[in-house]
């Protein structure tokens, strides 16, 4: 079923985009999933190939290598391939909305025209550090210092469970500003810069291809031209940053869930059970159908979301990412869930991908804000 072309009122570039990150999820991802969730590993072939393609650079203007696309075609690209690979999906989608996009709406001149190129070809790697030990849901915690000195600023704190930050040539790095406890700033921090060394890599439950780690800062220098936007610009830039990167995380789920939603279809068809194929059985057909209407809902109200951000349309963008971010990453752990259950014993065994998927999904709930998190941002939007 190609639930898109249902609900999704998509240009002709946007399908043109479509089939070709269907066709490399398939030929170069697919095939890869299994082998870098197994030695968790980063997806080294793929990064190369979809870079090629044009993924990475896909919001990045066109004079320095990019596409200059927004976040509908982030969407779909997120969309086709987490369907196959989530580990892949987040890793690409990490660098090309939470990185480059960035650079793209805050970078001076000099900072684009440095690191857009390197970041759009995928020969610089790049991650973005807001979590801390001590402040996860509430971000604003953190407690990572940024000390004007003489030229720029000094930095001292520790970043976990940062998605690339194992293999990244160039982080950007939230801090809070000392002497201003309200002002924070985003800066830029090259690998092999003194003071800046890379922490533990985490062993995961799912996005095992995707590497995960902590970054520490002592006394790391960092000059004038390293500061993304204006001083104390550093909430406005995480707030924007956090809206996108949750209905990337939303198209993601949903591309998570309708790869699992088509391996519990296609098992249904061909397993035989007392005579007859189980998709026969109205209980396996509710499973299915439970799952694809509430996918084709969610696959409109999170394109039709992307699009109107992109045409800049006056809403309440948190209210609209979170509630995307919410129900997608809900309906991703229930389809994921059923998928193993309508493939019983063989959907607990690494013999089909529904187990990687189910335990990919869990993160779905818990990345770029849990599910509570979300819940209670709705509710506030409400009750104000």
């Amino acid at each position: 079923m190609e639930f898109s072309t249902i609900v999704a009122d998509f240009t002709e570039e946007q399908q043109m985009l479509r089939d070709t990150t269907r066709a490399f999820a398939r030929n170069t991802v697919a095939p890869l999933a299994a082998v870098i969730d197994r030695e968790q590993r980063f997806p080294t072939e793929s990064w190369a190939k979809g870079a090629a393609i044009g993924l990475l650079g896909i919001c990045a203007p066109t004079e320095y290598g990019g596409a200059g696309l927004g976040l509908t075609e982030m969407c779909i690209v997120a969309e086709e391939i987490a369907a196959v690979c989530i580990s892949t999906a987040a890793t690409l989608l990490h660098q090309a909305d939470l990185v480059i996009n960035r650079f793209v709406r805050y970078g001076s001149l000099e900072q684009r025209a440095r690191w857009l190129p390197p970041l759009c070809t995928g020969t610089a790697i790049g991650c973005l550090a807001i979590t801390e030990p001590d402040a996860g849901s509430d971000a604003l915690a953190m407690r990572t210092s940024a000390v004007a000195v003489d030229g720029g600023y000094v930095l001292n704190g520790t970043k976990t469970f940062i998605t690339n930050g194992p293999v990244a040539d160039v982080a950007l790095v939230y801090a809070r500003i000392a002497g201003s406890p309200d002002q924070l700033g985003l800066f830029i921090v090259e690998a092999g810069t003194a003071g800046f060394e890379k922490g533990t890599v985490f062993s995961k439950m799912g996005w095992r291809g995707s590497p995960t780690g902590q970054l520490h800062f002592a006394d790391c220098f960092v000059p004038h031209g390293c500061l993304i936007g204006e001083r104390g610009q550093g909430r406005e830039i995480l707030f924007a940053g956090l809206n996108s990167e949750r209905i990337v995380i939303a198209a993601e789920s949903l591309g998570l869930a309708r790869g699992a939603l088509q391996v519990a279809t296609d098992y249904a068809r061909s397993r035989r059970q007392f005579g007859r194929s189980i998709g026969e059985f109205q209980m396996i057909q509710a499973k299915l159908a439970d799952i694809s209407s509430e996918l084709l809902a969610m696959i409109a109200l999170v394109y039709r979301t992307a699009a109107i951000i992109d045409r800049g349309d006056d809403v309440d963008v948190t209210f609209a990412a979170s509630s995307c971010k919410l129900r997608a990453a809900e309906l991703c752990m229930q389809a994921t869930t059923e998928a193993v259950q309508v493939l019983g014993g063989y959907g607990y065994t690494d013999e089909y991908p529904v187990e990687r998927f189910m335990r990919d999904a869990k993160l779905m709930q818990i990345g770029g804000g849990t599910s509570e998190i979300m819940r209670t941002l709705i509710a506030r939007r409400l009750l104000r």
